[in-house]
């Protein structure tokens, strides 16, 4: 990598409180963090279901956001923001961010519990030398706790459930007391809800045991207390770990407590943690006995240092120009192969559309990112097929919405998902539920590209990959399409398909489209 030096900021939205980290990021790509801010903005705490974001917590979180806009404009870095459970979750979220962009304009960008895991994982891999060890990740959250297996930078497994600090602490404990039947009650809630998780792991061998976040770390800060003697205030409790034995210790000491009073007299634990701590201990707890865990080894890295991570690999490559080991090539492939694609078609149908991409994209104001969202459409288009062939473009909308694509946030995989769903019948209307929560901004982008991925599967109407090469020819009034073969074959389908979905490139250009031979 060979880029000018910057400043990136990092914001982690999350249930139970929000993160900026800031770094400056060398020619190499190498990050050097600047400053940290956390803030308790319990964003979650309205509810148990996460359903909505209260007017209380919008107005905090807000407050927050414009406190982390400010510094990070006072080092001219720019931003990335991502949300998490309390966000993805909430039927409000659309008017959170809405307000939340006018009051800073921030971009927050929503991702899924997989997704998530995935970022933990890259900030892990940062702060670890865990690269070349199978391990499990676990990370608990205020609104989700979040699952991975991974080795060499490759997911294997993930998993999100909807059980977290915060969320806990609302349904058993939110009148401030811990009652042994409530505490029970807890553990058998807990047991339950991860039992998928357990069944989907057992077998699995994994070298080390990772945790990240809240919970995890002030269970290991409250063990230094209890087993140092001369315990620093200032101790790095990256890589620190602590085995079951010391681990239940603690548990037992915190489930004790019946009272916030009695928790606060606890050592070292987190002032802003006080309330919410009984419930992540459970939690882990669950996830001890369940997964028969030995150790635990505490990670600082974990969101936020994953979205630096991630950002600079995102601002750099495209999908064809990465290696297969690129995690968001491999999510679509994966999701194309299991859809059981034409993959020779789908092949050219992307080769077409990047041409055509690379003779109108300037033109049209397109960017690289757009290209990407483009290459991901191409080779997934078709994929409503597995589920019918009639109406199998509003099938593949349908797949590619409601399946994980790792490496890509809640509004991409929406912008693809359109794309997609629009390379054949209608043209994108506002009518179209999917196409009408859109930004204007996406609409547009959506039309520009599904325009480009029509004509680009028109010109391989018969699937046999006839077309070689395009060129086209440009005046004031019209685009002439040159579609090029080999051994002098007539692409006479291949024309009369492309002709059929020309009427959205005509729109979106201004001008007329012929295509020939």
């Amino acid at each position: 990598m060979n880029t000018p030096e910057k400043i990136l900021a990092a914001i982690d939205i999350g249930t139970n409180s929000f993160h900026l980290v800031i770094a400056k990021i060398d020619e190499k790509g190498s990050i050097k963090i600047i400053t940290r801010e956390k803030e308790v903005v319990r964003l979650g705490k309205s509810s148990t279901d996460m359903k909505y974001i209260s007017e209380d917590a919008m107005s905090r979180g807000i407050a927050t956001l414009k406190r982390f806009k400010l510094i990070s404009d006072s080092f001219k870095a720019d931003i990335r923001a991502v949300a998490t459970s309390a966000t993805r979750e909430a039927l409000n979220k659309d008017e959170f961010i809405s307000r939340v962009f006018d009051a800073t304009r921030i971009n927050i960008e929503v991702v899924s519990g997989f997704e998530e895991a995935r970022l933990i994982y890259l900030g892990v891999l940062q702060a670890l030398s865990v690269f070349n060890d199978k391990i499990l990740l676990i990370d608990i959250g205020g609104g989700s706790t979040e699952f991975l297996l991974g080795e060499k930078g490759n997911v294997i497994y993930a998993n999100s459930i909807k059980i977290g600090a915060v969320r806990l602490t609302e349904k058993y404990f939110s009148d401030g007391k811990f009652k042994k039947e409530n505490i029970e009650n807890a553990r058998m809630f807990v047991k339950s809800i991860i039992n998928s998780v357990v069944r989907d792991l057992k077998g699995q061998y994994y070298k080390n045991v990772i945790g990240s976040s809240g919970t995890a770390t002030n269970i290991g800060m409250i063990i230094n207390e209890e087993e140092n003697d001369n315990a620093d205030e200032q101790f790095n409790f990256n890589n620190f770990s602590y085995s079951r034995e010391s681990f239940f210790k603690i548990v037992k000491k915190i489930t004790k407590c019946e009272k916030l009073s009695e928790i606060k007299e606890i050592k070292g634990l987190d002032p802003d943690r006080q309330d919410i701590i009984t419930a992540g201990a459970i939690i882990l707890e669950q996830i001890f006995l369940e997964l028969g865990i030995e150790e635990l080894t505490i990670s600082n890295y974990s969101l936020r240092e994953g979205i630096l991570f991630d950002t600079i690999n995102k601002e750099h490559h495209t999908l064809l120009k990465e290696d297969l080991s690129d995690i968001r090539y491999k999510s679509i492939i994966k999701l194309a192969e299991n859809s059981r694609y034409d993959k020779a078609h789908s092949e050219q149908v992307l080769k077409l559309a990047l041409r055509i991409f690379n003779l109108v994209g300037k033109e049209f104001g397109l960017t690289e990112k757009d290209e990407e969202y483009l290459e991901a459409a191409a080779i997934l288009h078709d994929i409503g097929h597995s589920l019918s062939h009639a109406q199998h473009h509003r099938h593949t909308y349908y797949l590619i919405r409601n399946c994980e694509l790792l490496g890509f946030n809640d509004e991409d995989i929406e912008i693809i998902a359109n794309i997609a769903r629009y390379h054949r019948k209608s043209h994108p209307k506002i009518k179209h539920e999917n196409f009408s929560r859109l930004s204007p901004h996406n609409k547009e982008r959506v039309k520009k590209l599904a325009a480009i991925l029509r004509i680009a599967d028109g010109l391989d109407r018969g699937h046999n990959s006839v077309i070689k090469d395009i060129e086209i020819e440009k005046s004031d009034k019209a685009y002439q399409f040159i579609a090029k073969t080999e051994n002098n074959i007539n692409p006479e389908l291949e024309i009369w398909g492309a002709n059929l979905r020309k009427e959205l490139f005509e729109e979106v250009a201004g001008k007329k489209v012929t295509i020939k031979h």
